[in-house]
């Protein structure tokens, strides 16, 4: 009898963790030896992206908000991360450097990269002041960069290839490498950025791609959906947000070619794990693109 009811107890266990899919299992996927994990974190209108490689080196680009930064440093807490080994601050905007700060007071930093764009706000000038109180040296960033994640991940900096005067031509643009899978990370890119990469060498498509600037309609042109051919995009916004992100115009270029959308406006916090030939996550992609 105690045998029975063990056995049962055991199953319903193992059905209910089945069905709260939740933050603990993106932990112990996280530390899976031959898994890639990819958090695109909720910070609402803002940006924040955290790579951990097979090997437990960890990546983090932007970090969303000044609102927003104990979320992300939180968020890597419950992760057990001790140091960002790679941080990157893809551009002066608020809204993705806002939070650099809070983490940079929080953990140890390996090497961080930002586009050679200043900028007079307070908002940057605290995350010059954290670096500064670190001693953290801040790498200035540009197109033609490559560095390493760890063991297997490798990276490569595809944008700006220019001096831009704006902020958002300045932003950093990544490609992340794991086997036959590759991650594509906008930042704020616009069509000017989109048009350099085109016609660039460099190989630009991608199995992910982080759409550029919140999917506003200012980037992703079809001529660089096309020449990324993504399995998959991940849009980061705030639900009914006053720009009006995600555009209609990049939604309807998004289902003209079937690309699974994921956003974190609907969906949260969302991680996708790669093994270097397939991707998957516990979240499954919306089945319709309506704007809200």
């Amino acid at each position: 009898m105690k045998k029975t009811l063990l056995v049962i107890l055991t199953m319903l266990s193992i059905i209910l963790c089945a069905c709260t899919q939740t933050h603990e299992e993106s932990i112990n996927c996280s530390l899976n030896n031959n898994l890639l994990s990819v958090h695109f974190i909720d910070v609402a209108q803002g940006d924040s992206t955290l790579l951990i490689s097979p090997d437990n080196k960890t990546m983090l680009i932007d970090a969303g908000d000044n609102f927003h930064g104990q979320k992300v440093v939180d968020y890597l807490n419950r992760l057990n991360i001790k140091k960002i080994d790679i941080l990157i601050g893809t551009h002066p905007d608020s809204d993705h450097i806002g939070g650099l700060d809070c983490v940079i007071n929080n953990f140890d930093i390996g090497c961080f990269y930002m586009p050679n764009k200043s900028h007079n706000t307070n908002t940057f000038k605290d995350v010059l002041l954290a670096s500064k109180n670190k001693h953290l040296k801040i790498n200035a960033a540009k197109s033609g960069i490559h560095f390493s994640l760890g063991k297997f991940i490798n990276c490569s900096i595809l944008s700006p290839m220019k001096i831009y005067n704006e902020n958002n031509l300045c932003s950093l643009v990544v490609k992340s490498v794991y086997n036959s899978k590759s991650f594509l990370f906008t930042g704020d890119a616009e069509y000017e950025n989109e048009q350099d990469m085109i016609k660039s060498n460099f190989n630009i498509k991608s199995s992910i791609l982080k759409v550029g600037h919140h999917g506003s309609s200012s980037s992703t042109s079809e001529a660089f959906l096309l020449k990324v051919k993504p399995d998959i995009a991940v849009i980061s916004c705030k639900l009914n947000n006053k720009y009006n992100h995600p555009s209609e115009k990049t939604l309807t270029l998004l289902k003209k070619y079937n690309i699974p959308l994921y956003r974190t406006d609907k969906q949260g916090d969302i991680v996708l794990f790669c093994d270097g030939y397939k991707v998957f996550s516990y979240k499954k992609p919306l089945t319709k693109y309506n704007k809200w």
